[in-house]
Order: C-alpha cells, then structure tokens, then sequence
C-alpha cells in the first residue's frame, strides 16, 4: 500500500489511540512514584517515554497476534474506525481521572467491527482476553503481597540510614518505572498499532544482513512516539489518581507497586519466557494485551491488604471498577457507529468480505 494522504488520516486514530493510552495507562506506571513525590513528573515522562518505545519496538509483536485472532480488520477505514473508537473512549475515562483499560476499548471496538461486518467472534479468544481481566489485578495483588513482605524483612534486618534509604528508594522506583515501561511498550502497543497490522502502509527495510526493520516495528515506533506524547501531556491527572486516591502509599509501598504491575505485564507480553516455558511443557502465560490499569490498581489493593485494609479507599474502588465494566461496552456501541458513518456518509471500505 502506497503511504498516502488518506493514509496518513487514517493511521491518525492510532496515533490518538497512543496519545490516550500515553495519558492514562503508561501515566500509572509513574503514578504512584509522582504521587509519592519521590520522583518529578518531567523525570518520570522521560524515563517512560524511553523505554514504551524500546519495548513497543523490540517485544511488541507478542500480544498483538491474540488481537488478530479476535478480528482481523482487513480495511484501512475499519481499522480507523476501530482505534479512534477506543480512543475516544478512553480520552473521556481519562477526562474523568478513571484509570481504564485501553485493552478493554480495543476489545470492545473489535467486537463491534465484527458484528458490523456478521463476522463470527471468536468465543474461546473473547474468553481467553476476558479471563487476563479478571486475573491480571489478583496476579498484581499477589505480587505485591509477596514483594511487601521480601522487602519489609530486608529493611527491618538492614541498618540503613534514612538518608541513605529514601536515596536509595528514589533510585529504586525509576529502575522499576524503566522496567515498568518497557513491559507495557511490549504489551500494550498491540492495542495502539494492532488493528493498523494486516493494512500497513510501510515496507519492510533492510538495512544489513543481519539488521531488519519490519513494517509491523514501523507502525509500532510511530505508536510509541504518540504514547510518550500523551504521557508529557495528559497523564499528571490519573497519576495523582492512582498514586494517592486508592490508598496512600509510602515512597517503598509505592516500588512494590510498580515492580509488581511491571512483572505482570512482562510476564503477558515475553514471546521468550512463553517459549522457553512452553518447550518444558509448562504452562505459559497466554501472550495478551492486558489492562496496566488493572494491574495497577490489583497491586496497590494487594499493599493495602498487606498492611490490614484499613485505609482502602472502597468508594473509589467502586468507582474504578464500574469505569471497567464500561470501557467495553461503550467503546463497541461508537464502533458500531462509526463504522455506519464511515461506511455510509464517507463512502469508505470498512471491510473486505
């Protein structure tokens, strides 16, 4: 396919696809770290900026094949319709400081360009993604738990000075933020460029022998570049969010959140470990575009459960979780009507039967 104008007005909802998942899911990666204010916001967007893009670029293919098998959008106009849909979805979440799944409005959009298009959806795979969104926040809290107690003995049997430790923790959350980051450039750009795959406008570029530059990395470089622009942008609200609405965390509480929503992440996006796994004929993650969100706020409840629930902000627990049950459902229904309008008023193909 020829990189036209067109092209370019159509790869535009996944570059806003980007600019919200920058403002709201890779904002939570620093969330609690900005909330805390162990580290400035500048630093942190950086940090993040960084390493989503080396992620996106260098394991980012994983997650996106699940994608794929859900709906294989074969229209440029249907994938268009189809991100900008989930965009504006999660834009207004965003909006209303609601940490939400981009996972679930891509979902959800997908689902709606299948119906669109009398595509039979994949049932076994909607449960497979549905299944991630349930156990992602118990796997965080999980993590969490086991990481609080590991790192609450090494400081009650480690004679540090305060001085010392709150250096040292400072160090700590970006090291975690970069891993952090990069994990959720690895599994989350499927949902920024996935829909964008089978009708790439760029070809593959051989620069060596041995280095190659796919179209697929191409679409999820330029992704990457629109979520760090969404991070500088529009992620200080739900960081504030995350970081001190739910519960509030000490600057170590809030290293144990990242690194656990980090390992989470990691472990859902690692074509490498769900190899290495598979060829043990051990059980392996299933390699899915999950909701950093949730595991976020899994991990944040799991410290709160630590340290015996009092303080958990129930309320806005509540509050989170119906924006969850909302993503979907409302992201499918402006699919729906995009694709209608698209399709009808513009006179684009939204789908090649």
């Amino acid at each position: 396919m020829n990189f036209t104008m067109a092209t370019a007005i159509f790869l535009s909802a996944g570059l806003f696809m980007g600019w919200s998942l920058g403002g709201n899911d890779a904002a939570n990666i620093f969330g609690t770290a900005v909330g805390t204010r162990m580290v400035k916001f500048s630093t942190a967007a950086i940090i993040c900026s960084i390493f989503v893009i080396l992620g996106a670029v260098l394991g980012g293919t994983g997650a996106s094949h699940t994608l794929g098998q859900l709906g294989a959008i074969n229209a440029i106009g249907g994938s268009f319709a189809v991100s900008a849909s989930a965009a504006f979805t999660v834009m207004v979440m965003t909006g209303k400081g609601l940490p939400v799944s981009t996972s679930q409005a891509v979902v959800g959009a997908i689902i709606g360009w299948n119906i669109f298009g009398g595509i039979k959806t994949e049932m076994a795979v909607v449960y497979k993604i549905v299944g991630t969104w349930v156990f992602t926040p118990i796997l965080a809290a999980l993590f969490a738990v086991i990481f609080y107690w590991i790192i609450k003995y090494m400081v009650e049997h480690t004679k540090i000075h305060i001085v010392k430790m709150d250096k040292y923790t400072r160090y700590a959350l970006m090291i975690a933020g970069a891993f952090g980051a990069y994990s959720l450039g690895a599994n989350n750009i499927a949902n920024v460029m996935g829909v964008f795959i089978n009708v790439s406008p760029f070809a593959t570029v051989r620069i060596s022998e041995n280095i190659t530059i796919t179209s697929t990395q191409q679409l999820f470089f330029l992704g990457a570049l629109a979520i760090s622009l969404g991070v500088f942008t529009y992620s200080k609200k739900v960081m504030l969010t995350v970081g001190k609405s739910i519960f509030k965390l000490s600057p170590i509480s809030a290293f144990i959140v990242v690194l656990a929503t980090s390992t989470v992440l990691f472990l859902f996006s690692s074509e490498s470990l769900s190899i290495w796994l598979t060829s043990r004929n051990l059980p392996a993650f299933p390699l899915v575009p999950v909701s950093q969100s949730q595991a976020v706020v899994g991990a944040i409840m799991g410290i709160g459960l630590a340290k015996g629930g009092r303080n958990i902000n129930m309320k806005e627990l509540g509050r989170i979780g119906s924006g969850w049950i909302m993503t979907p459902l409302i992201s499918m229904m402006i699919s729906l009507l995009s694709l209608y309008i698209l399709q009808n008023v513009f006179m684009q193909t939204v789908i090649n039967y």
